[in-house]
């Protein structure tokens, strides 16, 4: 099975160092960039050929030169094909707010355990959802419920029904909480490969391609 090719960015090296050796532990993925910085990790991937591109990067935010939220910008228009992992220890709103609004694809806290990074990494690069800390999804779930308050009452009125079943219902409650499929089919004693095939359905029927997009359309439309 070819691994998933990942990169890291971050200025502290004992940090680089550390991620690098447990990810590097699992059988699905492989290290193959390491950078101090944002500028540092968009000269060395303008020195890599397209093929040998990581297909997921976690991203510190706080750095010198340049940060993780500016890289990500950057990173996003010159190589949109990469996901953008943000790995962080910051989970105050305004940078949750900014780096979603930069194009992270995902946003977790650098103390989760090692096996919630791996399998986030995992479902990042096979599906493209968006997986996020437990603790940054319900923030998140709390600005998109702030931000899409029905402002009229044809707002109000306009409700749709998904017609989501009670097994979707339950899985989606679950990924908005920040659990990833794994940590789904373990909770609902399912395999992982039915909880993906759930989350595909989820997003055909709410008319959706992420996970951010989901928690709008279920909160809006009082489905969680």
């Amino acid at each position: 099975m070819k691994k998933i090719p990942v990169g890291i960015v971050d200025d502290k090296s004992q940090n680089r160092l550390l991620f690098t050796e447990r990810l590097n532990s699992s059988d699905e993925i492989t290290v193959v960039l390491t950078a101090s910085d944002g500028k540092d990790f968009l000269d060395q991937m303008k020195a890599l050929s397209f093929a040998e591109h990581p297909a997921v990067i976690l991203m510190d935010i706080e750095m010198p030169e340049m940060d993780g939220i500016t890289a990500v910008q950057a990173g996003k228009l010159l190589y949109p094909q990469v996901h953008f992992l943000m790995l962080t220890v910051f989970d105050d709103d305004d940078k949750i707010f900014e780096a979603i609004k930069a194009g992270a694809d995902g946003y977790l806290l650098k103390n989760e355990k090692i096996s919630l990074i791996i399998d986030c990494i995992i479902q990042l690069s096979e599906s493209g959802s968006a997986p996020m800390s437990p603790r940054i999804a319900r923030k998140t779930l709390d600005l998109l419920m702030s931000a899409s308050m029905p402002k009229t009452e044809q707002e109000i009125t306009e409700k749709h029904d998904y017609a989501l079943s009670a097994r979707e219902i339950e899985i989606l409650k679950l990924t908005v909480d920040g659990y990833g499929y794994k940590q789904v089919a373990d909770k609902l004693f399912i395999s992982s490969h039915t909880v993906k095939k759930h989350i595909a359905n989820i997003y055909i029927k709410l008319h959706v391609t992420s996970k951010a997009q989901a928690i709008k359309i279920a909160t809006r439309n009082k489905l969680i």
